[in-house]
């Protein structure tokens, strides 16, 4: 770092990643501040500029004393030690600016001599005060999953019927008599600990899992309108196991989605706006992998220009928005991901959801509020023209976007040109793997588009 990109840093100021000290005396309140990057992402202390953003610098002899005492800090006012890096910035009439990185920790939590734990907010440092807030932080760093900890149900709330049903198609094994052997075999699978269910256990497989976790829900809304502030036409909690959850917010969704024809008979119900996949991978992805320490329900709110699926908890450790678009995932709670892959939900815990979510509809964003502690998935739904007045009547346009996508009229283009064209043709001029121009064609034949007449050898294709 070079005095330019010194001052570079110092002008935009403070922040959750840099802090400035004019000077450090203390071992304990440095340790302090090193605990708390080390317990958030890592990031860097200025010594040698004022809260105000003013290059005081520090002479040689302070330069001496501050390193030893950063080295004092780091290895016997923490628990555990932290590696540190320092470098000196040279600002002039023999004064310097000691930069001081803490990496994000490797063990963490970290403590200072006195056992507090500190984490960063914005730019400055706050002490752990909740048990909901330590749970958070073992969590982040994978020592404690939400899904493993024990209710206050016992096996007795288990719903008898569909733990049968689930052990009979996954295991070909019959649910024991015995409330003894059903304590083994629930142990056994992970759903419980000591005569009591699991989070994991009373999700999955409770029979009103809400009298003991009532804020376990989804709470669904359709707004007339584009703001929260407009009045509602529909309104529904979803509450039961996970699949039951699942189903009832997943039909809230499709029957308050407009329907289009898609070039299909005028008896025809006609396909959702949005395809339905779209919303079975982001509401699996909601109730597997949201926050079950924060106390609150999954919000799912539709509007006339949008679908949002508000999920309590941001997104865990590392991951990023860009991380998940690639279909990088973590397993928040591990428990409700294995068996929801045994064919309790639609979920096949490779990551894949969002990029198979994207691919069939890529007009959605994601929002990480780390400091709101929520996840938001926001569809962006189909844009209807105006209603305008013909003789009298009012006329609904068609949807503006309700057309082919750009890969689709590019097909149609080439085949109507040569109706004998073959995949490879259509790879060689459109510059697409075989694939995705297999995937698009068919999508077209379903919809009543395009067909194929013939052999594939001598036979063509014909825009219906």
């Amino acid at each position: 770092m070079d005095l330019n990109e010194l001052k570079k840093i110092i002008f935009r100021g403070e922040d959750s990643h840099h802090q400035f000290k004019e000077d450090i005396r203390n071992s304990d309140s440095l340790a302090a501040e090193m605990v708390a990057f080390s317990n958030f992402r890592g990031g860097y202390i200025f010594i040698g500029v004022s809260n105000k953003g003013d290059l005081t610098g520090l002479s040689s002899r302070d330069v001496d004393r501050i390193n030893q005492l950063i080295s004092n800090s780091s290895s016997q006012h923490v628990k555990s030690p932290i590696t540190i890096n320092t470098e000196n910035i040279s600002v002039g009439a023999d004064q310097v600016v000691i930069v001081l990185e803490i990496p994000e920790g490797i063990d963490k939590p970290y403590f200072d001599n006195q056992g507090v734990i500190w984490l960063k907010s914005g730019a400055d440092k706050r002490r752990i005060h909740s048990k909901e807030e330590l749970r958070r932080l073992f969590q982040e760093v994978d020592l404690i999953h939400a899904d493993e900890v024990p209710t206050r149900a016992g096996v007795e709330a288990i719903n008898s019927k569909q733990l049968l049903n689930f052990l009979k198609e996954v295991y070909h094994e019959a649910l024991p008599d015995s409330n003894t052997e059903r304590i083994r075999l629930l142990e056994n699978m992970n759903l419980s600990t000591n005569n009591q269910l699991n989070l994991a256990g009373l999700l999955l497989f409770g029979d009103k899992p809400q009298l003991y976790k009532p804020e376990f829900v989804v709470k669904a809304v359709t707004f007339a309108g584009t703001d929260i502030a407009d009045s509602y036409l529909d309104s529904e909690d979803f509450e039961g196991s996970l699949s039951a959850i699942f189903q009832g917010a997943l039909s809230f969704i499709l029957r308050n989605l407009r329907k289009i024809q898609m070039q299909k008979g005028v008896n025809t119900t006609g396909e959702p706006e949005i395809p339905q996949i779209v919303f079975e991978e982001l509401l699996v992805n909601a109730l597997i992998h949201r926050d079950y320490f924060v106390s609150a329900p999954v919000r799912l709110f539709i509007f006339d220009d949008r679908v949002e699926i508000i999920n309590p908890g941001n997104l865990p450790d590392h991951l990023t928005i860009e991380k998940i678009r690639a279909g990088n995932s973590i397993q928040r709670n591990p428990i409700l991901a294995s068996f929801a892959a045994k064919g309790l939900l639609p979920y096949r815990g490779l990551g894949t959801g969002v990029r198979r979510a994207l691919q069939d509809w890529p007009q959605i964003q994601f929002i990480d509020d780390r400091d709101g502690c929520l996840f938001t998935s926001c569809v962006d739904r189909i844009k209807m023209q105006k209603t305008t007045e013909k003789k009298g009547l009012k006329v609904q346009n068609a949807p503006i976007n309700a057309s082919l996508p750009p890969l689709q009229q590019q097909i149609l283009g080439v085949l109507s040109q040569d109706p004998k064209a073959s995949y490879e043709l259509l790879v060689s001029k459109l510059g697409k793997n075989r694939t995705t121009i297999m995937r698009n064609i068919q999508k077209m034949k379903e919809a009543g588009i395009l067909r194929r007449l013939g052999s594939k050898k001598i036979g063509h294709w014909e825009i219906l």
